[in-house]
């Protein structure tokens, strides 16, 4: 018996025919990778920002042509870090592809010599480098970027969450890898980042080193009318059916955002049977059995926040999107401290993730989370 797959997929290897749209996104990525230049692909978290890298990366005109490398650097908190994901996603993506670049890994890397290992049945070095062995970050780096340029195809390189690098303690990251960019003759990079605010500044800002050098793609929410088709289609050439009040419905309470989306056309397709039609009610059912799901997640993280920032985000959520979050009349209406507390809580929570501005608008990042305090927190 074969199974039957669910075409709404949420983790893992998106074929074609269960993509939806991005044709505009994906065209430009294409299209200006394959012009050697670099990209900036900036959207908010769980927009689908590394599914959409992967389907163009499985292009016949990219997996034929390039090596690439993806690495994510979210959870890196320094330089060292950094170089060390690095190194080995170069190790593994590309010292791998022969017995000549294997060999010549070592090589290249002068700085790591004495830590690589050997296997003696195939007569090649083995990648058992340990943090500690990063003694120099910034010459292995150098190397790293120098061995790029020895290899038989152009790179790609995808690193996610860039802006992250803001955040090492060494002062000169950015400039560093800039330039080391700049000299790499075989090798373009796609910088993806969901804070855009502080993407739009390391790029936008003159006083900034990568100011001015890559393309710009923004991913925003898919258009309704569009998921919509989409999601139809899906059901119907399963002999199922979706009402457009249920696809409304879970587009509207997620805000578009497309993992979230996915997670519950994937449930939705789950219970309904074949010959019949998911209704409004279902859904409805779906999401708050979505929302408990994730309530010890949620809960969990908040309390991390400390007291006044907290009293500042579920004021946003009561009101959200907010403009003047500092001023007299948001501050006494939800009995916030100060004025200066508010701003000091909204830079902290910036930093953080935990909210957003964008055309002068604040709001929680995560709809998801959006929902909970609306639902759990008294206003």
């Amino acid at each position: 018996m074969t199974a039957t797959i669910n075409p709404f997929i949420v983790y893992g290897h998106i074929p074609e025919e269960y993509f939806c749209d991005r044709k505009e996104e994906s065209e430009k990525l294409m299209r200006y990778l394959t012009n050697q230049q670099n990209v900036v692909l900036s959207a908010e978290r769980r927009m689908g920002k590394t599914k959409l890298v992967d389907y163009v990366f499985d292009k016949p005109e990219i997996r034929d042509a390039y090596i690439t490398i993806s690495i994510d650097i979210l959870e890196t908190s320094n330089l060292s870090e950094f170089v060390f994901s690095l190194g080995n996603a170069v190790f593994t993506r590309v010292a791998r592809r022969s017995e000549r670049l294997m060999k010549l890994f070592p090589m290249v890397m002068k700085s790591l010599q004495a830590s690589f290992g050997y296997d003696p049945i195939h007569s090649t070095p083995t990648f058992d480098i340990k943090l500690g062995d990063l003694v120099r970050p910034e010459y292995t780096l150098k190397e790293i970027f120098e061995y790029l340029d020895k290899t038989d195809k152009r790179c790609l390189l995808v690193i996610d969450e860039f802006q992250q690098i803001t955040n090492y303690p060494e002062k000169n990251v950015e400039a560093l890898l800039r330039t080391y960019m700049q000299q790499t003759r075989n090798a373009n990079f796609v910088f993806a980042g969901s804070q855009r605010r502080i993407m739009s500044e390391m790029f936008g800002s003159e006083k900034r080193p990568f100011f001015n050098s890559a393309r710009q793609i923004d991913l925003e929410p898919i258009a309704l009318s569009v998921y919509k088709e989409f999601v139809r289609h899906l059901f119907n050439i399963n002999d199922k059916n979706i009402e457009d009040s249920a696809i409304e419905i879970v587009y509207d309470t997620f805000m578009g955002v497309t993992l979230y989306n996915q997670q519950i056309m994937n449930d939705a397709f789950d219970r309904t049977p074949h010959g019949e039609t998911c209704s409004k009610d279902i859904a409805d059912m779906l999401i708050d059995n979505f929302i408990a799901e994730n309530d010890k997640r949620i809960r969990e993280l908040l309390q991390f926040v400390p007291e006044q920032q907290k009293a500042v985000l579920y004021a946003i959520a009561q009101d959200e999107p907010v403009k003047a979050v500092t001023s007299g009349m948001f501050v006494k209406r939800h009995r916030l401290k100060s004025p200066s507390a508010v701003q000091a809580a909204i830079k902290a929570l910036m930093r953080s993730d935990i909210i957003t501005r964008k055309d002068g608008l604040y709001k929680i990042s995560d709809s998801l989370m959006y929902l909970w305090i609306k639902r759990n927190v008294q206003s």
